[in-house]
């Protein structure tokens, strides 16, 4: 092997990008993104529906739609029968974390880890890993239902797998 071809093989190696996933909340996403995920809900429901009226009922072009497709799903799409950890600030109010553990049990999920810090000024963190048996409906409701108790100041999600 010559010295010129050790560097292009090296040079095509850096080249592969790697994918970063995020979780992003719904009032955060453009409204394209938004309407290509209506789009494949619409075509799942209904196998008979042609992308073409799909995408001009929902207003969104097809290349929008063939560019965006692979790469949008709803949470609870991949969240069924996976661990979920996320991360909560809440008040240091009794019984709070009774109420959350109780809404985590009423979706089946079985807590695996859990983690609450001294709270500091009345407030305390909390991490906890959930596991999602693959019955479970949307989970994402979960996390909101968590998030609207009334001394949860807030959630965020920050791992699935």
């Amino acid at each position: 092997m010559q010295t010129g071809e050790i560097a292009m093989k090296e040079n095509n190696t850096s080249s592969k990008k790697k994918t970063n996933y995020y979780i992003v909340k719904e009032k955060a996403l453009p409204e394209v993104l938004l309407k290509v995920a209506k789009v494949k809900k619409m075509l799942e429901r209904d196998p008979k529906l042609s992308i073409i009226a799909a995408v001009e009922m929902e207003g969104i072009s097809r290349s929008s739609f063939y560019k965006y497709k692979d790469d949008i799903m709803e949470f609870n799409d991949t969240a069924k029968g996976r661990t979920i950890t996320f991360v909560m600030q809440m008040a240091d109010s009794p019984g709070l974390l009774s109420e959350v553990l109780k809404l985590i049990a009423g979706y089946g999920a079985n807590v695996l880890t859990i983690h609450q810090s001294v709270p500091v000024n009345g407030v305390a963190t909390l991490t906890i890993s959930i596991e999602v048996p693959a019955d479970t409906g949307d989970v994402s409701t979960l996390i909101v239902e968590i998030e609207h108790l009334e001394s949860v100041h807030y959630v965020k999600v920050v791992s699935r797998e």
